[in-house]
């Protein structure tokens, strides 16, 4: 039987900082007057990677996404921030749980049934085994 998965939290393009930039050194004119390097941050777990070995902006922004998300820092931010959530999640499922278990409780329920010869509805006492 497969495990059931559950999404934590998501990284989006928003959650990072692209920055393009003008090469330099070898490569000629074309490297030296194009923004085709790219440098790629994410703030929230430091994480950063450059790329500037193609001539394309494009396949420069796929190799840094590519080198951010295989660095270090930023996977130990993906473990750090799923065990954060995955927690607080149990956390929640818990109190939530406690909160129904405390409303189910026999003082805090009203049993009625209705008397079809009178027609009108009885109170009655709640039972314990419920």
């Amino acid at each position: 039987m497969e495990k059931k998965k559950e999404l934590l939290f998501s990284v989006t393009r928003k959650d990072f900082v692209i920055e393009p930039y003008k090469g330099s050194g070898s490569g000629g004119q074309h490297r030296n007057k194009t923004m085709s390097c790219i440098r790629i941050r994410h703030p929230e777990s430091g994480a950063e990677a450059i790329a500037t070995e193609n001539r394309e902006q494009g396949r420069n922004k796929k190799l840094a996404f590519k080198r951010i998300v295989d660095s270090k820092k930023f996977r130990s931010w993906i473990k750090i921030r799923s065990s954060e959530t995955a927690q607080s999640q149990k956390e929640l499922k818990k109190k939530i749980d406690d909160i129904v278990d405390k409303s189910m409780e026999s003082d805090n329920l009203l049993v009625e049934t209705y008397d079809v010869e009178e027609e009108k509805w009885i109170k009655e006492e709640a039972k314990q085994d419920l």
